[in-house]
C-alpha cells in the first residue's frame, strides 16, 4: 500500500476540518445533498479548488464502459465521497475504492453525516496496488 504524498494527506486534514464544520453548524439529519452543498461553501471559504459533481470514464482496453460521477475531487487530488445514512456498509467502501482505481489516485474520504459525532463518521481509504 503507498502512503498518498504529504500534500493529499495535509488537504485530507484540511477537508476533514471544513466537513466538521459543516456538521457543527447543521448536525445530523439532512439529505446528502445539503451537505455536499454546504461542504463546498467551507470549501471556497476556506481557498481549497474543488469539482463538484465530476464525471470520470472507466476504460477498459481503451474503450470507454462506464462513468461515475464524484461527489466532490479536492484539488485534483483527493476523492470525497458523501454519505447521509444510518451506517456505512461494505459498498460505500468499495464505491470510494472503485473511484480510486479508476482516477489513479491514492486516498479518498468517505464522509457520513448522519452520525452524533462526525468523527465517528470518517474513514480515509487509500488505494492499495
Amino acid at each position: 500500500m503507498k502512503e498518498p504524498d504529504a500534500y493529499t494527506n495535509q488537504l485530507s486534514h484540511t477537508v476533514i476540518g471544513a466537513a466538521i464544520e459543516v456538521h457543527r453548524a447543521l448536525g445530523p439529519g439532512f439529505l446528502e445533498s445539503v451537505y455536499e452543498e454546504a461542504l463546498c461553501q467551507e470549501l471556497t471559504l476556506r481557498n481549497i479548488p474543488y469539482e463538484q459533481q465530476y464525471s470520470i470514464s472507466v476504460e477498459y482496453k481503451g474503450k470507454t464502459i462506464g462513468e461515475h460521477r464524484l461527489d466532490i475531487l479536492a484539488d485534483r487530488c483527493l476523492i470525497v465521497e458523501l454519505k447521509a445514512v444510518n451506517a456505512l456498509e461494505d459498498i460505500h467502501y468499495a464505491q470510494v475504492m472503485s473511484y480510486l482505481k479508476a482516477t489513479h489516485l491514492q486516498l479518498g474520504l468517505l464522509i457520513n453525516f448522519n452520525v452524533p459525532i462526525l468523527k465517528t463518521g470518517i474513514k480515509r481509504i487509500i488505494l492499495s496496488e
